[in-house]
């Protein structure tokens, strides 16, 4: 099978550094890395009585591992803003989470060197489960701060939608 279908003249894979996050229905500004989509199913060995040495594997629970965003600090509070729903410094008593509204359902995508959306997929009932709101600060380094949170999941899955595109050509 071609590895890409519309496009049988690609031969490189797509490259990760074009990217954006979707939450609430909007993308979110300045985020510069999303850790890897992963997930893991448990293995569960078990043998038959009659089986003298041989053990079978079959799948047992399927885990969904966390997944980081990180983006420069600037004044945008969305990140505070999620990670305040899953706890609020004095909010009193009972009023630390908001359970109304503290999962989310993300939307990563990924583009093309074109700036074409290639491939999305969507990460369902995401909650903030570590938030930095600022590194390590240190008077001697130049580079940027950063902020970044952690995201506890439910699953994710490939947004069939999304189809390959037609790449343009440029002929000059």
């Amino acid at each position: 099978m071609a590895q890409f279908t519309v496009n049988p003249q690609r031969f490189d894979p797509y490259k990760n550094f074009k990217f954006r996050v979707k939450w609430d229905g909007k993308y979110v500004a300045g985020i510069s890395r999303v850790s890897a989509l992963r997930r893991t199913t448990e293995v569960i060995e078990h043998r038959e009585g009659g089986d003298p040495s041989t053990s079978r594997n079959s799948p047992g629970t399927t885990k969904y591992d966390p997944i980081t965003l990180e983006r420069g600090v600037t004044h945008d509070t969305e990140f505070e803003d999620w990670a305040n729903k899953v706890w609020h410094f004095g909010a009193g008593l009972g009023a630390e989470i908001s359970l109304k509204d503290f999962r989310k359902d993300i939307t990563i995508e990924l583009y093309n060197e074109a700036g074409q959306l290639v491939i999305a997929y969507r990460v369902f009932r995401c909650w903030v489960s570590e938030f930095q709101a600022l590194p390590d600060l240190d008077a001697d380094a130049g580079t940027v701060a950063f902020q970044r949170i952690t995201l506890e999941n439910e699953g994710w899955e490939r947004d069939t939608s999304v189809q390959e595109p037609v790449e343009p050509s440029f002929n000059g």
